[in-house]
């Protein structure tokens, strides 16, 4: 049933050839295990930021090679935020922001979607406000000089959040950033082409399954 959507979704969409192919090639590598879940050549106590925490499973995959990690979690929507809230309350080494974080300060409306929950494609009635957290007003609030890992999975945010890290000078203090990004309209091709290039001014790509995720490495 899986395979017939993609294939009625490519039929209906064929510029989204790139991710189709790539989330193939993602399954076939079994790539969660090789690459997204690997955290072991992290420092002792590195720092994190969750961008798109959710339920707070990739968390738990961190924690679990670097249980003395501390993380920042992003999280704009607050049922999940309360949730880890609790999950976390006995570690204090995590802080759950319940907020959104972008280039600038403000507000969204997001699709109340769980795991998907977007900007981009919400309904009226299914929605709900969230704030907007400059990321250059966090970074200096919190004195963040130096992050070991970046998880961006913000469904259409990170065409925001990335040029914001790299017009204010802060991508260079990222050692290592894993990003999803995300083919909700043809011309997100071509504005992730342009991130990509930018980014390659600092940072190394080490892996990419496009569309899918990819991993970048401070040079």
């Amino acid at each position: 049933m899986a395979s017939l959507k993609r294939w009625i979704d490519l039929k209906r969409n064929p510029w989204k050839a790139p991710l189709h192919k790539a989330m193939k090639a993602w399954k076939a590598d079994k790539a969660s295990d090789s690459h997204l879940l690997t955290y072991d050549d992290l420092p002792d106590q590195p720092v994190v930021l969750d961008i798109g925490g959710y339920e707070g499973g990739w968390s738990d995959v961190v924690l679990a090679t670097r249980p003395s990690a501390i993380i920042h979690v992003f999280e704009p929507h607050p049922g999940f935020a309360k949730e880890l809230r609790r999950k976390f309350s006995d570690n204090s080494n995590i802080t759950i922001h319940e907020c959104a974080i972008g280039s600038k300060p403000g507000q969204l409306e997001l699709s109340d979607s769980a795991d998907a929950s977007s900007a981009f494609g919400a309904k009226p009635g299914q929605t709900y406000t969230a704030e907007v957290r400059s990321v250059a007003d966090f970074f200096a609030a919190s004195d963040l000089q130096e992050v070991d890992l970046v998880k961006i999975n913000i469904e259409g945010g990170e065409y925001d959040l990335l040029p914001g890290l790299i017009n204010d000078g802060l991508i260079d203090r990222i050692k290592r950033l894993q990003v999803q990004f995300h083919l909700f309209d043809p011309s997100w091709s071509l504005q992730r082409d342009a991130i990509r290039e930018k980014l390659e001014a600092t940072h190394a790509c080490v892996w990419c399954y496009t569309f899918v995720w990819e991993e970048w490495r401070r040079k």
